[in-house]
């Protein structure tokens, strides 16, 4: 009998590397990851965080405007803006995104030419799904993954564990 494997499909993959860049955020109103990805290719990836040269959320504080956290850049607008500066072409991508995109983030994936949203948690107050609606952009809504990594070093025959003890002699 084969035995069954722990390999993800494609989307649970993606949405596994959006959880963990969400653990990079630092505005602790939310926790958001996106992965950009385009023929099974990650492009880039973001997570809610402030801009270069301002102070954290989690260390300063949250900039409440409207009951939003103006301090922070949303992961979406991270993983565009790191396509830009790296000249990588988003036309025809998907987002995978932790959370369903707020009403500004819809707008800047549907104007970069993202053809698909794959998300599995909501988000309040949104007029994104409508605006993808309008733009034809589909939005796939799937169980969270796992979040848990499955790697069991003792059971690979190449691997060995590093032995710190040894290393720092």
């Amino acid at each position: 009998m084969a035995k069954k494997s722990n390999r993800p499909s494609w989307d649970e993959y993606f949405l596994k590397v959006a959880m963990l860049v969400s653990e990079r955020a630092t505005c602790p109103r939310m926790h958001v990851g996106c992965v950009l990805v385009k023929d099974k290719q990650i492009l880039a990836t973001g997570y809610n965080g402030s801009i270069p040269g301002d102070g954290h959320c989690e260390d300063d504080g949250c900039v409440i405007v409207d009951n939003h956290c103006v301090r922070t850049n949303h992961a979406e607008i991270n993983a565009i803006t790191q396509c830009a500066r790296h000249g990588i072409i988003t036309d025809g991508a998907k987002a995978y995104v932790t959370n369903m995109p707020c009403t500004t983030c819809s707008k800047a994936l549907i104007a970069t030419g993202i053809k698909e949203i794959v998300v599995f948690s909501d988000y309040h107050s949104t007029l994104a799904t409508d605006f993808f609606k309008k733009a034809n952009v589909p939005i796939r809504k799937l169980p969270m993954p796992a979040g848990n990594i499955q790697y069991d070093i003792d059971s690979y025959s190449s691997a060995k564990k590093i032995n710190f003890d040894e290393e720092n002699k």
